[in-house]
């Protein structure tokens, strides 16, 4: 038990904390419900400019690009163009790819680091005392079983069972119901790669993949009490996004499609003793934006070399709560930032649709500066975790770029050109490849120390 991990919930957040704290040498076991090699068919297809870094910092984003279509310019409400070539990063743009091919390539090198899985499990209680913490679930076959483990991760979704076990409220609201959802093929293709608009009555968006299919949907005033539950036709999905676009653009072969609500929530603590939760069980908001996968695995990025530290006797336990300092305030403005987009996008009265026009307008003429900001808060990279704690580019270092560095997982000092200075095993040392003469710490996610 100890220096072990168990982390309930194999998506996108699950799967690379899984494969940080076992390239650390942390032995992790992951519990998921579903059976194994069943997709997590989800609602994410968009992967944003810091999450790519951090892929990039493990040696996957490269490889990911392959699997979709590069998206420069998001487009909101007709006339608010927002253009990602200007973000100063490696990876300029969305990359639109169908969240199972981010799960394939995090569950690949989990595999590969010795990650054990314990699939077809559920959930059914979790206790914790000062050494540690026994999750009890119902094996495959329905046989009530226990793991022992020093930490828990609940990385389970919005339904968390973990968040449920350990009494954490989840406050907040449903804002939008009977979103529906559906990726197809399509005769014509929208002027915009991506578009999210509304008219009061209706909300949507176009999105392409890369591989011939496009997600397309959005809600409908008419239809707005729908069941969950409820069958999805390409009729209702047509209805939609012609209602807002004046056209279907001739969408058709069927892949894939989906219904859900809209929840703004978050949990008041991402740490309850030695249970954290993170992704989706701590926090939840509006689709618009795209950030929803990204925010989750901004989390694990941020909590995994922390476990990893303490597990290994390299920190204190105390380092765990900045976990949560650090990661709350973000999910918050992620809520905030993307239901005001949603009841935007929504706006019906004409108050609030003039209101939305010049705000729209605004937008558009803000300086420079002010538009890196909402660029950065979009696509993440602008997010720092305080004054000292800011996201470290992709610097060029001698032995190659600063992301690579960050491949062996440990902190990296960045030194002037011919200074030397042994590094060790909780820190990798590289050289400045310009002539700068001050030196640089850089924690593991890629923020500076």
């Amino acid at each position: 038990m100890n220096g072990t991990v168990t982390i309930v919930g194999s998506g996108p957040t699950g799967l690379l904390l899984a494969g940080d704290l076992a390239a650390a040498g942390v032995p992790v076991t992951v519990i998921e419900k579903r059976p194994a090699g069943i997709s997590n068919l989800t609602r994410a297809f968009a992967v944003h400019a810091r999450t790519m870094e951090q892929l990039d910092a493990r040696g996957l984003a490269d490889e990911l690009v392959t699997t979709g279509r590069k998206v420069t310019e998001l487009r909101f409400f007709g006339s608010l163009a927002l253009d990602l070539s200007r973000l100063r990063t490696r990876f300029p743009y969305l990359l639109a790819t169908p969240q199972f091919e981010v799960e394939k390539l995090l569950l690949r090198r989990a595999v590969e680091h010795g990650v054990t899985f314990r699939h077809g499990a559920r959930v059914t209680g979790v206790s914790q005392d000062d050494e540690g913490v026994t999750v009890e679930f119902a094996g495959q076959d329905g046989t009530a079983e226990t793991l022992r483990s020093a930490y828990v991760v609940g990385a389970d979704g919005i339904h968390s069972a973990v968040r449920e076990a350990i009494g954490l409220p989840f406050p907040g609201h449903s804002v939008i119901k009977s979103i529906v959802l559906a990726d197809v093929r399509l005769t014509e293709e929208p002027a915009r790669a991506v578009a999210v608009s509304g008219s009061g009555q209706a909300v949507a968006f176009a999105a392409p993949f890369g591989d011939g299919y496009w997600r397309v949907g959005g809600w409908l005033r008419a239809h707005a009490d729908a069941a969950e539950d409820e069958p999805v036709d390409l009729a209702e999905v047509r209805a939609v996004v012609e209602q807002v676009f004046g056209t279907d653009f001739g969408m058709h072969d069927v892949r894939w499609t989906s219904r859900f609500h809209s929840d703004e929530r978050q949990v008041p603590r991402y740490r309850v003793g030695r249970v954290l939760l993170a992704g989706d069980a701590a926090h939840t908001h509006s689709p618009v934006g795209g950030q929803g996968m990204n925010t989750g695995l901004q989390d694990a990025a941020n909590l995994g070399w922390k476990l990893a530290a303490v597990i290994n006797g390299q920190e204190a336990d105390g380092l765990l709560d900045t976990y949560h300092a650090e990661r709350h305030p973000i999910g918050r403005d992620v809520i905030r930032s993307s239901g005001g987009m949603l009841r935007f996008a929504m706006a019906h009265t004409p108050a609030w649709r003039a209101l939305r026009t010049v705000a729209a307008l605004t937008v558009g003429r803000l300086p420079a500066a002010a538009t890196r900001r909402l660029l950065g808060r979009l696509s993440g990279i602008g997010y720092a975790y305080g004054p000292g704690v800011r996201r470290v580019p992709d610097i060029r270092l001698q032995e190659g770029r600063m992301y690579e560095a960050l491949r062996a997982g440990k902190f990296v000092r960045v030194l002037p050109r011919g200074r030397t200075e042994p590094g060790d095993e909780r820190t990798a040392v590289v050289h400045w490849a310009s002539d700068r003469r001050d030196t640089l710490l850089v924690r593991p996610d890629g923020y500076t120390a």
